[in-house]
């Protein structure tokens, strides 16, 4: 399929192809490539920049079918994280400047070329590889930021719980805990992600259940575990309360369930356990800017040796974003469904 054709396009000016919601529903149905006019010059404080590759996430998914937090005014563009190479700055603008590879912490990256305020982008080191950086706005940040943020102090040797760890946010997170010297319990849901994951994979690996606390005290000898992390709510919120230690801290970043967290009041009142929740955007949004480089900048250094290496199941053209999203919502798809809105040749470019 092509993209709609714009007004620019039939006058014969260049347009620029962004994939664009006029409503919301099943991604593949209510996404579309349309052609825009061309975003213009930066103004002084602004950057240009061509979208190499942007990666499609669940949270774009949401984003679509309208249960996402955020609901904007439509038409408009998905598309929480993406990777670009600056060809224009303002006269204003210092620390980035036309060849830069960087990420923009806004959203709406779902195009082919983006002009915004030059703070919200970040510069990545040039020989970062760019389907990787593409992918590490959101969930490598989170792993980090729940073992730094959420207990100040935790330490080589104190244990952690979280759940869905066969997750993308949850292998980081037992990534970034090995480097810390921190012990993990790794709970998956299911008999086969144990199996596929516990040997390949530091920490300990249990299945969920509702002997999650017994089986947790045998792993850690009866150990204090500082610090849950809930990804699912609904009563996996007690169960993994229930194997924290009293006055431990569980922090929820997500609902896979769906559903609410359902905990006892006896676990806050007796057992004085803390329950926080964690949102990206509110962690970063009390940095400076030069912090917020700085953690990209240790995200980026592992990925150039490897640490950090997300699988890529297949890159699509812009023209075809309903092929690609519903490969995306497909399960066993072996990796992340990425698309290249400017052509792969753009990839390797610069």
């Amino acid at each position: 399929m092509r993209c709609i054709p714009s007004a620019a396009s039939r006058a014969g000016r260049p347009p620029v192809k962004k994939v664009q919601i006029a409503q919301f529903g099943e991604p593949e149905d209510v996404a579309e490539c349309v052609e825009c006019p061309e975003v213009g010059a930066p103004a002084a404080d602004e950057v240009v920049f061509d979208v190499l590759a942007f990666p499609i996430n669940p949270a774009d998914i949401s984003f679509c079918q309208g249960r996402y937090r955020l609901k904007p005014e439509l038409p408009a563009t998905p598309g929480a994280e993406g990777a670009g190479r600056v060809v224009a700055a303002g006269s204003a603008v210092t620390g980035v400047k036309p060849g830069d590879l960087v990420i923009n912490l806004d959203r709406q990256n779902w195009a082919q070329r983006c002009r915004i305020k030059a703070n919200r982008v970040v510069v990545l080191p040039r020989e970062t590889d760019v389907l990787q950086a593409a992918m590490i706005r959101i969930n490598p940040p989170a792993a980090m930021l729940l073992l730094s943020d959420i207990v100040a102090d935790l330490g080589p040797g104190d244990w952690i719980i979280q759940n869905v760890a066969n997750s993308a946010v949850g292998k980081l997170v037992t990534l970034f805990a090995r480097e810390r010297n921190l012990h993990t319990i790794n709970v998956v849901r299911r008999d086969d992600a144990f199996r596929e994951l516990h040997d390949d994979a530091a920490g300990a690996w249990v299945v969920d259940g509702p002997n999650l606390a017994a089986s947790v005290a045998a792993i850690t000898n009866n150990a204090p575990v500082r610090l849950g992390i809930d990804a699912v709510a609904g009563s996996a919120t007690s169960r993994i309360a229930s194997c924290v230690v009293d006055g431990g801290t569980v922090c929820i970043y997500g609902a896979m369930s769906g559903e609410d967290m359902a905990i006892p009041a006896s676990e806050l009142v007796f057992r004085g356990i803390e329950i926080k929740g964690f949102l990206l955007g509110r962690h970063l949004e009390q940095r400076s800017a030069l912090e917020i480089g700085q953690i990209y900048s240790q995200i980026a250094e592992r990925v150039r040796d490897g640490r950090i290496n997300t699988s890529v199941a297949r890159i699509y053209s812009i023209d075809d974003i309903k092929d690609a999203l519903a490969h995306a919502r497909r399960g066993g798809r072996g990796g992340k469904v990425l698309v290249a809105p400017n052509g792969l040749n753009a990839l390797s470019d610069g």
